[in-house]
């Protein structure tokens, strides 16, 4: 995918964290989502360090296949 930490150089590894919004309907006791929303990517994140990557200045290619890849926006 050609993503790399510029700090210790894990190319293998990252977190991704997300924000995603459901919202649920109630019904007597019964629980339903009535709506969610797709993730949106809060940041990116060296899996061995913790040093935040850029996703604003990964290659295209990167960004799009990373975003499809968990689904986001």
């Amino acid at each position: 995918m050609g993503l790399t930490c510029e700090s210790c150089g894990n190319d293998k590894d990252f977190q991704v964290k997300t924000l995603q919004v459901h919202v649920v309907h109630v019904d007597d006791s019964r629980v339903e989502v009535s709506d969610e929303s797709r993730p949106a990517v809060l940041e990116v994140l060296c899996d061995e360090c913790e040093t935040e990557l850029n996703i604003e200045g990964m290659e295209e290619n990167v960004r799009r296949e990373l975003l499809l890849t968990i689904g986001s926006r």
